[in-house]
């Protein structure tokens, strides 16, 4: 299969009327909701174990908790700016949940951003982190919407009512950085999501106030007709959308998978710091 590449341009809409409050729920629906192919074996199979790895951080990157609207506080990987900063990329984590492997890609994207934005990598699983595939698959399966949403708005305050957030996301958590950069509002600056589920809603993408960055895989799940669906719906919203279908597995650009594309990966780890860094407005 070709490789495929679309860019959806259209203007984005610069300002809004956002209906719900952040503490109202946009999602209970489940649109966009990965947690359908946890009954598939072949998707549960087609994830391979992560490789062991410690992680010890170079950058000042430590655990840190913030309040949600819930009774349960939230967890996060939080590696600060090393100078004041408004800039803040939220960090998804695999189905696996926020394992070392994930606080390690927080560094790397904290260097990569030349240490000037702060890095929040959101523990959306409460403390829980999988090493075998059915853990991984009952976690994102058993994983409240409605929770999933309060930990994120508890980050979102946590950053603070300036702050201007991108996210990014693989897997489970490439949707989340959809829905972040929804849950975001006019904070939203980007948005980038590797071989996540997409919101196909609408009227929830019309609520989006930024560009998006799809890097998605040749996989029957979040298959070519889901991406294209979801390439129309951002036409109609009227929003901007680039994304490029690549011809690796699920789970490509996840440096602990055994399978590991390494040329696939450097291509799209490549475009999505370059896309982060211009909606940063970093050089």
């Amino acid at each position: 299969m070709k490789k495929i590449f679309l860019t959806v341009a259209t203007v984005l809409i610069t300002s809004f009327t956002f209906a719900q409050s952040c503490c109202q729920l946009a999602f209970a629906s489940n649109d966009g909701n990965m947690a359908e192919f946890t009954s598939d074996e072949s998707f549960i199979a087609s994830h391979q174990l992560p490789l062991a790895y410690t992680h010890n951080s170079e950058v000042g990157g430590a655990m840190i908790t913030f309040s949600t609207t819930d009774t349960t506080d939230g967890n996060a990987y939080f590696v600060k700016a090393k100078t004041k900063s408004k800039k803040w990329l939220f960090v998804y984590q695999e189905w696996w949940g926020l394992n070392d492997h994930i606080k390690k890609q927080a560094d790397i994207l904290y260097n990569e951003m030349g240490g000037n934005v702060n890095v929040l990598a959101i523990d959306m699983y409460d403390g829980k982190v999988a090493t075998t595939r059915e853990d991984a698959a009952k976690y994102m399966q058993g994983a409240d919407e409605k929770r999933l949403e309060n930990i994120v708005n508890g980050a979102l305050g946590y950053a603070g009512k300036k702050a201007k957030i991108a996210s990014i996301g693989w897997c489970f958590g490439g949707g989340w950085s959809l829905k972040s950069a929804i849950l975001s509002k006019k904070q939203a600056v980007g948005s980038v999501m590797y071989y996540g589920m997409p919101v196909q809603d609408v009227e929830k993408l019309k609520t989006l106030n930024c560009e998006v960055l799809g890097l998605f895989a040749t996989e029957e799940w979040i298959s070519k007709k889901i991406i294209e669906e979801f390439a129309e719906n951002m036409k109609t919203a009227n929003k901007l959308l680039n994304y490029k279908i690549f011809e690796a597995e699920h789970a490509f650009a996840n440096p602990s998978n055994p399978k590991f594309d390494e040329k696939a990966a450097t291509e799209a780890n490549a475009m999505a710091i370059s896309f982060l860094k211009e909606k940063f407005k970093l050089k």
